[in-house]
């Protein structure tokens, strides 16, 4: 059976790029088509991967300037010639659903969301999701072209033979504005097997960036304005505790200005093989925002660390309240805070066995299994 995989465009590693890996390990001998990608990207992390990529390749700076250039999108992925496969798995956040295929080719839409900008996030401009609200980026602002890619959007997913959602919380989504069934496969989370990883030299210099402190908290996340960071750092500004916040983005500038506590530190881009040091060390995880699954709180979970979370989207599906970790329901600062309170008094109750056994539930051997449970269905 000839495979094929599509995703939206390959220029960092988030998410859904850890899925797609999972899926080339799979699939090794499977092209991975693609709108675009950085070239010193996909020569990191996909190697031995046949990458092809739209028309939009041959655009200069395509991987700055692609939020310039979203009116083009659905011509490029449509106009990928896949006739001579069997089997299409689109890894889809955008456009990559949008795929026009041959009657005989069967195609499972892995989703991680219908298009959030178009739909539940529309009343905000795509420029802030994309951009982190950087003033004069480039936004699907004005209305007509904003309905229509709705209007495509729509249209294109009900060229999906099979949607399969990252979460129960993707799944209701996909029926809201698809009207279609789709089926769970939670992703991959395999960070604990990377331990190993860890040479002393890396270690060492792990611990020197976090000497002075004890007990912290931590925050792995790409630096976003909907990720609600500087709720965090507001909170932890009053609290006085330590925190520590892994990861880069555009907010990165503004969110150390609004630093008041000596014991927060950001530590701006890990490699994941060393990212498993700050899991391992950590007193808590910290996911103040909303996500359609969250791997980085699973991946806390498999160090058998606890995980304060905003109570909205996946993580209430992946938490078990008093048991891995606790929640806290409105995104601002004194609600993280009274969450930090709870979850520091049921402490001496969380099982550290516990938490990293259901952190089990979410390992790759899972995840490829009902792929081609999935793909043997029929």
């Amino acid at each position: 059976m000839r495979t094929a995989i599509v995703h939206d465009w390959l220029v960092s590693l988030s998410g859904a790029e850890r899925v797609l890996l999972e899926l080339h390990k799979m699939f090794p001998e499977a092209p991975i088509y693609t709108l675009f990608h950085d070239k010193v990207f996909t020569s990191k992390y996909f190697p031995d991967a046949e990458i092809r990529s739209s028309f939009l390749q041959r655009i200069p700076l395509i991987t700055k300037r692609h939020k310039y250039l979203f009116f083009l999108m659905p011509t490029a992925i449509e106009s990928f010639d896949l006739s001579d496969f069997d089997l299409v798995i689109s890894s889809s956040a955008i456009f990559s659903k949008g795929l026009v295929l041959k009657p005989r080719t069967r195609h499972i839409c892995y989703c991680y969301s219908p298009t959030r900008q178009l739909w539940d996030l529309n009343a905000q401009k795509i420029g802030n999701c994309l951009s982190a609200g950087k003033a004069g980026k480039f936004e699907i602002g004005n209305y007509v072209g904003k309905h229509f890619l709705r209007l495509w959007d729509r249209q294109a997913s009900d060229r999906v033979d099979e949607f399969v959602a990252i979460s129960k919380h993707v799944q209701q989504r996909i029926w809201k504005y698809y009207r279609r069934n789709a089926k769970i496969i939670y992703p991959p989370c395999d960070i604990n097997s990377k331990s190993e990883i860890l040479n002393p030299k890396q270690i060492q210099n792990s611990k020197l960036k976090i000497e002075n402190f004890d007990n912290y908290y931590l925050i792995v996340s790409r630096l976003y304005l909907h990720k609600n960071i500087d709720v965090a750092i507001e909170a932890f500004n009053k609290l006085n505790l330590p925190l520590v916040i892994i990861g880069t983005g555009p907010e990165q500038k503004r969110l150390r200005q609004k630093i008041e506590n000596n014991r927060i530190t950001m530590l701006g881009f890990i490699a994941d093989e060393q990212l498993p040091y700050y899991y391992l060390n950590c007193r808590a995880f910290i996911l103040p925002q909303e996500e359609d699954f969250g791997i980085t709180p699973i991946e806390a979970m498999s160090f058998g660390k606890p995980v304060l979370a905003l109570r909205k989207g996946g993580a209430i599906e992946t938490i078990m309240e008093g048991v891995t970790g606790e929640f806290f329901d409105d995104p601002i600062a004194e609600g993280l805070a009274d969450g930090i309170r709870r979850l520091e008094e049921n402490y001496p109750n969380y099982n550290s066995d516990k938490i990293k056994l259901h952190s089990q539930a979410f390992l790759g051997t899972n995840f490829r299994d009902k792929i081609m449970e999935l793909i043997n269905y029929k």
